[in-house]
């Protein structure tokens, strides 16, 4: 079965809206669209992290869909990014759109879990997410992703589309990759880890057996 893969850009408070610009999405009057751009360098692999869908096959959510359409066939024919978004096989989950016109792109109506479980059980290349929050968040109450590569640059927005919310099934995840550029964002990927463990510390208070024996203890001292 090939895995589902989230790949996000998100704020220190995990916020994930518009990081790319200030009209990419002004939903909720979100203001502060292009947080990311300051922060670029050399050091960021956007193939690695699967940014750019090389290699893989794209799940989106209407949103995100729309922002990538309205772009990446109109840049030039040379650009790296462009070339692999572009031919790569896109899916998209949408209640209202009833044509896709960006070339290889096929609508998702209906239940998109199911839908999304149907996708991972097909031969193929992994499943890449890319943006779309509320895509995200449907598919985590499910608890069907499979991999977080997650970008975390180092401003706090306060407000804004967030990459986990209320809706997402508790669990622990583990880190199995992390770097950190040279203008500080931490560049992590995670994958599932089964339930989380709780516990607690041991009281400050000490056993009746400790107490006694440190009672006996001042005791003898004395």
């Amino acid at each position: 079965m090939r895995k589902l893969i989230v790949s996000a850009f998100v704020s220190l408070d995990g916020i994930m809206q518009a990081p790319g610009g200030p009209e990419e999405d002004p939903t909720g009057s979100f203001n502060m669209g292009g947080w990311m751009f300051n922060y670029a360098d050399e050091s960021m692999d956007m193939s690695a992290s699967g940014f750019d869908g090389k290699d893989r096959e794209l799940v989106l959510g209407r949103r995100t869909y729309e922002i990538f359409e309205a772009y990446w066939p109109y840049q030039p024919d040379d650009h790296p990014v462009a070339i692999t978004l572009n031919e790569a096989k896109k899916y998209v989950a949408s209640r209202t759109r009833t044509k896709l016109h960006w070339n290889n792109s096929t609508l998702l109506r209906g239940d998109i879990v199911p839908a999304i479980i149907a996708l991972k059980a097909q031969p193929g290349p992994d499943l890449q997410i890319i943006g779309s929050s509320n895509l995200i968040q449907t598919l985590q109450a499910s608890s069907i992703i499979d991999e977080y590569n997650v970008w975390t640059f180092p401003v706090v927005l306060g407000r804004g589309k967030r990459l986990f919310s209320e809706t997402a099934n508790p669990s622990a995840l583990h880190l199995v990759n992390s770097k950190i550029s040279t203008t500080g964002v931490v560049m992590s990927t995670y994958v599932p880890n089964g339930d989380i463990k709780t516990g607690s510390f041991p009281s400050a208070e000490p056993s009746n057996k400790e107490f006694v024996r440190r009672k006996k203890m001042a005791d003898d001292k004395w």
